[in-house]
């Protein structure tokens, strides 16, 4: 990677955000909890999810990532409350999609993440980005099968 590649992937919007990461608590009583680490970079996510009629009521992460990774969970922790299981996964898998096919900005509200775009030439990064989507998609998964139990 050249000085003018990295200059353009880690662009000023995207360390600020990484320095800004909102809901960075944990939860005391969630009602999931799940943690993703991406294997090839080590990057960990942890995220509590309390779920009200559906919908996110309370979220906090803790983040232990690139900046990458951390400026995704910044958007994501900035809007996910308010948020439903399929708001979510339609998120994570728009998200994908833009890292890796070159696909539409993620729906609003989390169409933030177009910050991320130029990520989806460094391969070895698109793991630590999902991260908290995905964790955060399996924390609703967990409660609507235990809702359905």
């Amino acid at each position: 990677m050249s000085d003018s590649d990295l200059i353009k992937l880690y662009s000023q919007r995207i360390l600020g955000l990484a320095a800004d990461i909102p809901r960075q608590e944990r939860l005391d009583a969630p009602d999931a909890t799940v943690k993703r680490r991406a294997p090839l970079c080590g990057s960990t996510v942890t995220v509590d999810v309390k779920v009200t009629d559906g919908r996110i009521s309370d979220y906090g992460q803790e983040v232990r990532a690139c900046a990458l990774g951390q400026a995704a969970a910044a958007v994501v922790g900035a809007h996910v409350v308010g948020c439903d299981r399929d708001q979510i996964h339609a998120a994570r898998d728009a998200l994908k999609a833009m890292l890796k096919d070159d696909g539409p900005t993620p729906p609003a509200p989390f169409d933030g993440l177009e910050v991320l775009r130029p990520a989806r030439d460094y391969k070895n990064r698109h793991a630590s980005i999902l991260l908290t989507l995905e964790a955060t998609a399996e924390a609703m998964d967990k409660i609507a099968q235990r809702d359905c139990a």
